[in-house]
């Protein structure tokens, strides 16, 4: 009985009807799962970084089944390729913001006993998943009731010429305001103080250390309420495998009530 209630590792195929294709996520059900029928548990997103993809979660902290018990939660892991999340303005097939933000949700949501409510939804991700998560976030808050970035890219613009952003928004140089529109830093209108629980992790050493520090100036600026966090540490997985646990816990504590809304 306890093997058959133990937690466990589906990888699904969750199809888009906005690419009229299908893609792999991973999903990491807690133990008791199975048993517990009657119980609804909240989901967090956990995003891939610029080559990654849908098990880089799970190969990067192999421990998340046992997290997942120990806190209760489902972890879903989407594959998003290159799009750095976004609905691309330059190619239709390509539409990630849509994928996961919408598709991949409301599949999860019909599958899974999910609590299917921003308030037990969270996304975090790591580079430019950290980006995604805050880009999806402050877009989608009917969506996502809490976000997070570890070493995210949240503003492009100084990097116009890296991790194939440009194939997703055309030159830079040729389409600043296209570029201006897709930066997580121009995003920050979007977020109505107190409206989403939001963590920002970056490491002293990384290359974007000034944008997130930039990105907790402006959101201090603005009365953006957020937890923020530097530690020694560079742009890399042993960094990447202790900021996941500052951000569940920080999710933990959003799905309990602590971080009020």
């Amino acid at each position: 009985a306890a093997g058959r209630f133990a937690q466990r590792v589906d990888t699904v195929e969750v199809k888009s009807a906005a690419m009229n294709a299908a893609f792999k996520c991973v999903v990491v059900l807690p133990a008791g799962y199975d048993e517990n029928v009657r119980e609804r548990y909240p989901v967090v997103y956990l995003l891939h970084g610029h080559g990654g993809r849908y098990n880089s979660w799970i190969k990067l902290k192999p421990e998340l089944p046992q997290i997942a018990s120990q806190r209760g939660m489902i972890f879903v892991c989407p594959d998003a390729k290159n799009s750095w999340y976004w609905d691309s303005p330059v190619d239709p097939g390509s539409r990630f913001e849509t994928y996961v933000a919408k598709e991949v949700p409301a599949y999860v949501d019909r599958k899974y006993r999910t609590k299917a409510d921003p308030k037990g939804r969270a996304v975090a991700g790591l580079s430019m998943g950290g980006h995604g998560a805050l880009w999806l976030a402050f877009r989608h808050p009917d969506v996502f009731g809490a976000c997070g970035s570890m070493s995210g890219g949240v503003d492009i613009r100084p990097f116009p010429e890296n991790w194939h952003m440009a194939q997703s928004l055309g030159s830079y140089y040729r389409n600043p305001k296209v570029w201006d529109e897709h930066t997580v830093m121009e995003q920050l209108y979007r977020v109505k103080p107190g409206s989403l629980a939001i963590i920002v992790d970056c490491g002293t050493e990384d290359f974007f250390y000034e944008v997130n520090q930039e990105l907790h100036r402006r959101m201090l600026y603005r009365n953006i309420r957020h937890d923020f966090i530097t530690r020694p540490g560079a742009h890399n997985s042993k960094y990447w495998k202790q900021a996941v646990l500052y951000q569940l816990l920080f999710f933990d504590d959003f799905f309990k009530g602590g971080k009020a809304l």
